[in-house]
């Protein structure tokens, strides 16, 4: 079918499955859940019986029914760990709007009919985020969730393309088929470790150096995940100055009508695949106290020749309802893994045999240790607040031949960068509600304190084969040997106007101190043709940076419908150069020693909305301005060789304008509303233009921005039937540049054209009574593709994604049923 075609078929039946909602309808519901000592709501519904409609409460215990016929109906609510309640309406015709008040009761001992409810309940694998969610103010931007638990996908390779495939906008890196780092990038901007995004994991940070060094080494496994929040670029305000927004892993806790809960899971696939994970949580102590715990051990053997892994990942998190109004919850996470990296490929390798390996002497190492402590509680009814504690210790060793792929390695000594990564932190908010106008309005106030060190070393390791992570002079490094302490504080504040029920205005501010220090050496050599050493200068090299700035933004949203919402905001961002930035010695790669900040603005200007679980949809219309973007460049003016090699530094100002949608469409709701199967489509559309403007660089201006798609597409399919699953997904991404030049090709293959691809993938679930067998065909086509050309780890050159594989995983899941303590 013509894509054309496609989407006008999307959009009829659409309208099909609308229509007969908005005629001959005659009252809005509303439905408010209130729980004792105004606790926030978790995992709350509201459900009209015979009719099929439902909603999940916000936290505050909010949601919109819609609208019903004339007649009398019974709603029932209910929330996990609360007994449920059911009250009779009666809708007449003569009422605009019928707001139904819930006051649930604790409940020691969940009713079998709040289980069987919940069950009924069918949902989306994606949604957005209310106005007020989880002390944070999201009314009038862009915003995304995605519901683990209503997504068949390949987790146990955290396989991005279907994980992330109702995110509109992104470009997926795919640098292994195992999801050992994630590497996404939104809007036009790079995904090189999801760097350009706040990187979060149940609210606090997991990347290296938030500031100096933003690039996330450790990614939680998709099979501990709860949820996945995306925020767009108007998160900058909240969460911190990224252009690309804030991404939050918020992980699984233990049930809360159970003390003991263990999940196995085993796996097996291609290329010498194995995972297990392993979790046990629960709840004891009359809801006191309660646990999550997992274990994940991975290995395999990899697509390419010199592709093996094995990684470990553990996590525990316990809470503890301290008082009456006061929860304490500590979190301890670590992940090691040690990686062989197969190197790069020229764009002849590649086109000959992608499969091929060209360095078998490269290995890369992480060992992760992330520490938490979360507070949360009540000053009274309308003020809550809480204060995030964080920590991290870790390290990054990459060890191999950094020469370029066109250049036969001679088992010269290899080069050792490693990273240390000390940091603490705290961030801290106040949520208050009050009246004025008729309307409860909301205030959010915070501030973050932030401290890191990050040690940065370069020099020469052994000529073996093996991963031998030690230099040959740790006294005296032959390429450079840095320290930087970084500060940083910020005081933060959103507010939620809200002057009917439809008009709502979020302003908001954020002031910002950054202190960046550098204290070291490096050091530069310079060899004759034969290879000799003819000078070795060293060059002490010490500098810190203060700067502080205030960046504002504003957002207006107008809920024309209850399935219609238009939105927009605009919001400044501000990013600093990376500690890679000031020193890293790389044959193929020169930094500017004059490099600078980035700052600019994101906008954007849509229209969601929701009908129950019938459609969801969202476009967007955004614009980004992105001023001293830093990029590379190609130039040859290096004596003696004249070799060509890449220059970093600030190219120019860029602008991104691009447009974002997407529908998802339950065609079984539209014709059987009380079904409890599923026929889900959904289509996942971005076009962006991204181009240089007012460079000082020769022949940049007006190129394309690099690692910019300007057109990703993804659309697929979710069938449920009773106790089974399938989806299907099929993924193009068109061709794009990997540099600022947008040079089609070059020997080193560092710079060149990243060709279109199209990707297939399919997944399968069945459950019987504890047993769970799931299934995954990834790239069914086995499609010959790559998704980065890499300057330095894991290349240098052309990084090629994997051909088919499979995955299949048997999961079983034993629940204590006895009583609580």
């Amino acid at each position: 079918m013509h894509p054309g075609r496609y989407y006008l078929f999307i959009l009829f039946l659409i309208v099909a499955c609308i229509s007969p909602e908005l005629a001959a309808q005659k009252s809005w519901i509303e439905g408010s859940i209130v729980l004792p000592e105004n606790k926030q709501v978790e995992d709350g519904f509201i459900y009209i019986r015979k009719t099929g409609k439902w909603c999940k409460a916000s936290a505050d215990g909010f949601c919109q029914l819609g609208q019903l016929h004339i007649g009398e109906y019974e709603i029932t609510a209910f929330a996990l760990g609360f007994s449920s309640q059911t009250k009779n309406i009666t809708v007449s015709g003569e009422l605009d709007t019928i707001r139904v008040i819930f006051n649930l009761i604790k409940q020691e001992k969940q009713l079998d009919e709040i289980t069987i409810e919940e069950k009924r309940i069918v949902q989306m694998a994606s949604r957005s985020l209310g106005d007020v969610e989880d002390m944070g103010i999201y009314a009038a931007r862009k915003s995304e969730v995605v519901e683990m638990k209503n997504l068949t996908a390949n987790t146990a390779n955290n396989n991005s393309r279907q994980i992330f495939g109702r995110v509109t906008g992104l470009n997926i890196w795919e640098s292994d088929g195992t999801g050992l780092q994630l590497g996404i990038g939104g809007r036009g901007l790079s995904p090189n470790r999801t760097s350009n995004f706040n990187t979060r994991q149940n609210g606090y940070d997991i990347s290296a150096d938030a500031l100096g060094y933003p690039e996330s080494y450790y990614t939680p496994p998709m099979e501990a995940i709860e949820r996945i929040e995306v925020v767009r670029g108007a998160a900058s305000l909240q969460y911190g100055t990224q252009f690309g927004g804030m991404l939050n892993f918020k992980m699984k806790q233990g049930p809360k009508d159970s003390p003991f809960e263990w999940t196995s899971r085993f796996s097996g696939g291609s290329f010498g695949f194995l995972n297990s994970f392993n979790s046990l949580g629960g709840t004891f102590a009359k809801n006191r106290i309660s646990y999550y715990a997992f274990y994940q051990r991975k290995e395999g053997k990899g697509w390419r020749p010199n592709s093996q892994f094995q990684v470990n990942t553990a996590f525990t998190s316990w809470s503890f309802q301290l008082f009456k109004q006061v929860k304490l919850r500590v979190e301890y996470t670590h992940l090691d893994y040690l990686s062989q990296q197969p190197g790069g490929l020229t764009d002849a390798y590649f086109n000959t045999d992608a499969r091929q390996s060209v360095r078998s002497r490269n290995w890369f190492a992480v060992n992760w240790n992330l520490f938490a402590a979360l507070l949360e509680g009540n000053i009274n009814l309308r003020t809550q607040w809480n204060s995030r504690f964080f920590g991290l210790y870790a390290s990054r060793q990459s060890l191999g031949n950094l020469e370029r792929i066109n250049v036969a390695d001679f088992n010269q000594n290899r080069t050792l960068i490693s990273g240390e990564f000390q940091n603490i932190g705290n961030e801290s908010r106040l949520m208050h509600n009050w009246n004025a106008l008729g309307k409860e309005q909301t205030t959010l106030i915070g501030f973050r304190l932030y401290q890191g060190t990050t040690t940065a070393r370069q020099g020469d390791a052994n000529s073996l084969e093996g991963p031998d992570f030690y230099y040959l002079n740790p006294s005296n490094l032959e390429n450079s040997d840095y320290r930087f302490p970084n500060y940083n504080a910020a005081i933060f504040t959103e507010q939620v106007f809200r002057f009917s029920d439809k008009w709502i205005l979020s302003p908001g501010l954020r002031w910002e101190y950054i202190n960046t220090r550098a204290n070291g050496y490096y050091k530069q050599r310079i060899t004759d043709y034969a290879g000799n050493i003819v000078t070795d200068l060293k060059f002490e090299d010490a500098r810190e940076t203060p700067r502080s700035f205030l960046l504002a933004g504003l957002g207006i949203s107008y809920k024309a419908q209850q399935w219609m919402e238009f939105y927009g905001n605009i919001s400044q961002n501000y990013r600093a150069i990376n500690f890679s930035d000031i020193r890293i010695n790389n044959p193929n790669l020169v930094v500017d020693a004059l490099l600078k900040d980035e700052k600019g603005f994101t906008a954007d200007l849509g229209v969601k909305g929701t009908m129950q679980d019938i459609f969801r949809y969202e476009c967007t219309l955004f614009y980004l301005s992105y001023q001293d973007r830093i990029g590379q460049v190609l130039r040859a003016d290096r004596a003696p060789l004249y070799l060509d090699y890449r220059y970093r530094t600030n190219i120019a100002d860029a602008r991104n304008i691009g447009v974002e949608f997407f529908g998802e469409i339950n065609m079984l709701k539209c014709f059987y509303p009380l079904t409890l199967n599923q026929l889900n489509l959904f289509t996942n559309i971005a076009f962006i233009d991204a181009r240089y403007i007012r460079s000082q660089e020769p022949g940049i201006n007006n190129n394309k921005v690099e690692m910019v798609p300007p057109a990703v597409i993804r659309n697929g399919l979710t069938w449920k039937y009773k106790k089974i699953k399938f989806s299907g997904q099929y993924s193009f991404t068109q061709e794009h540049f990997s540099d600022a030049s947008n040079a089609i090709r070059t020997s080193t293959a560092v710079e060149g054209l990243i060709p279109s691809y199209s990707v297939l993938d399919f997944s399968a679930s069945w459950n019987w009574k504890n047993w769970t067998l799931e299934g995954s065909l990834n790239n069914a086509l086995d499609e010959r593709y790559f998704t980065r050309r890499a300057e330095s780890y894991p290349g240098p050159g052309i990084i090629p994604a994997d051909g088919r594989n499979f995955t299949i995983t048997a999961q079983y899941v034993f629940k204590h049923k006895g009583k609580k303590e």
